[in-house]
């Protein structure tokens, strides 16, 4: 028995595009994503540029799109704050200019509530008994949510939590 595992034949560029196509309107991806699968399938840096060009024109692609989708899906779904979510577009490549843009475009309001939603809760879940243990702990889970610290600390200090 051959147990090795044979390389992935790659693919033409036709057949690419239908895939990447695919790929793209089951959900928003960015760039860097799309170009990662390409290259996964054995394409050359041209092919792989020409059909990112194609899905930009076709509108499968838009890195816009993508970043506000993936800025309100994790603030929203997962209730990460904005250093987390800043980190996360960076990761994926996206401009600087294009994460403000999408980081713009989270309520205030509902950012502040959803700090102490997520604030409230987690104190609920603590046995700590000292006072400042325990503002340690929800201040370091928070940061770790990627809330900005600044905000943590104001409603600690203000509002009737410990």
């Amino acid at each position: 028995m051959n147990t090795e595992k044979k390389a992935a034949r790659p693919i033409d560029p036709k057949t690419a595009l239908t895939k990447a196509e695919s790929y793209c309107a089951y959900q928003e991806r960015s760039q860097q994503e799309v170009r990662d699968k390409l290259y996964a399938f054995g394409l050359h840096s041209r092919d792989v540029e020409e059909i990112i060009s194609n899905l930009i024109q076709n509108n499968f692609l838009n890195e816009e799109r993508f970043a506000t989708a993936y800025a309100l899906g994790k603030f929203r779904m997962k209730q990460w704050g904005k250093l987390k979510i800043k980190a996360g577009l960076k990761s994926k490549r996206v401009s600087a200019a294009l994460i403000s843009k999408a980081l713009k475009q989270i309520d205030q309001e509902e950012y502040y509530a959803t700090l102490e939603s997520v604030i409230r809760k987690k104190e609920a879940g603590l046995k700590e008994k000292n006072a400042l243990l325990k503002k340690q702990k929800l201040a370091q889970f928070v940061a770790g949510r990627g809330f900005e610290s600044d905000l943590i600390f104001e409603i600690l200090n203000t509002s009737d939590l410990i």
